[in-house]
């Protein structure tokens, strides 16, 4: 499974890197919204979930299905601009009812909404099923989606205020402490672009993000992620990549139609692994899944085993045991040295121990 941005015929400095103030103050949000997506960041959404006036919590709490679960596309801006006002001033900018068919797709939780269907502003059809999505997600999500329905303009602006009063409040402390990270990494892949070409710069961004230029000579950005979508950035005029600070184990993109795409990826740190691809993930799972080949692990997690160690202690046969080694080993489940004429396996504890952090970051991802 991967998102694919197509970028054939694309000039290489078309591919945009650098930072974005909504689109870090919206990685915040997401943050506050849900801590548990980021057990690191959990000392900051304390204290300044503790320090934000109890107004504009309660402001945040009716909008935040814009950023909990997705992102409103609008929130994460193709062309950046140096100030948050700058950047609500281009939002400003958008049409009604791009704006809104961006809002709603998160607010009602499916884009199934703005396909094959008219415009939620005058089609009563659209209109009808977009309230009937808000609803089923509860009670706020069905009272913005009558709002934005019924008066874009009012609660564009509401959400405007909103988040200039997030500046106030803590995102500009924030955003100066994050900044000349940020900055930093974007210049540094810019300049991997320049010297190095498109395919060690997305290298560098993650290990999730590669690019493949297929036999018919096309381009092609693949992203790993639990998603099956595909979009051009001929037509949008290039790709913006944006790094954030707050954004980890989120590999976010924005790929609708009618938006230029956009990727916000988060900053490498020092001491945390690398993201594991989708299809190790499975491998391992799969390989964990046989009987046989978990009461092996078991046994070798307990200390290193030859294969003739690990038949006798289960009634196997050395053949049919190598057999199951050989599927751990693929999966990057074992390690081995050699003693003597005698090779030994073991259990990778800690590479079995990140499976489950793994999985959980994949499908975060």
């Amino acid at each position: 499974m991967s998102l694919t941005i197509d970028i054939t015929s694309l000039p290489d400095e078309r591919l945009l890197f650098t930072p974005s103030p909504l689109a870090e103050l919206n990685a915040m949000l997401h943050v506050l919204a849900e801590p548990a997506h980021h057990p690191a960041l959990h000392g900051w959404a304390a204290s300044t979930a503790a320090s934000i006036p109890p107004e504009l919590s309660e402001r945040l709490l009716e909008a935040d299905f814009l950023w909990r679960s997705s992102r409103a596309d609008f929130l994460v801006p193709g062309l950046p601009g140096a100030t948050l006002a700058e950047e609500l001033d281009a939002v400003d900018r958008i049409d009604d009812e791009l704006y809104v068919a961006a809002a709603l797709i998160t607010t009602c939780g499916s884009s199934r909404l703005t396909h094959r269907m008219g415009s939620p502003l005058t089609d009563p059809a659209a209109q009808e099923r977009a309230r009937e999505l808000a609803l089923a997600r509860g009670p706020r999500q069905a009272a913005f989606a009558d709002r934005l329905l019924a008066d874009p303009p009012v609660v564009r602006a509401l959400v405007r205020r909103m988040l200039e009063d997030c500046q106030e409040a803590f995102f500009a402390d924030a955003w100066q402490r994050v900044l000349p990270d940020l900055a930093a990494d974007a210049r540094q892949k810019a300049d991997l672009l320049a010297r190095r070409g498109p395919g060690e710069a997305l290298a560098a961004v993650s290990p999730s993000v590669g690019l493949e230029t297929g036999a018919d000579g096309r381009r092609r950005i693949l992203i790993d992620k639990l998603q099956d979508n595909t979009t051009s950035a001929v037509g949008a005029g290039g790709v913006t990549f944006i790094p954030t600070a707050f954004g980890r184990p989120h590999l976010l993109v924005v790929h609708a139609a009618g938006w230029r795409p956009v990727v916000q990826y988060p900053l490498a740190e020092s001491g945390v692994p690398e993201p594991v691809s989708l299809a190790v993930i499975q491998q391992r799972l799969e390989a964990l899944a046989h009987p046989v080949r978990l009461r092996l692990a078991r046994t070798m997690a307990r200390g290193p085993h030859t294969t003739v160690e690990l038949a006798s202690a289960w009634q196997l046969s050395a053949p049919e045991v190598s057999r199951h080694l050989a599927v751990l080993r693929k999966a990057g489940l074992l390690t081995t040295h050699r003693r003597g004429r005698y090779m030994l396996y073991q259990l990778d504890l800690a590479g079995s121990a990140r499976l489950g952090s793994d999985l959980l970051e994949a499908v975060l991802r």
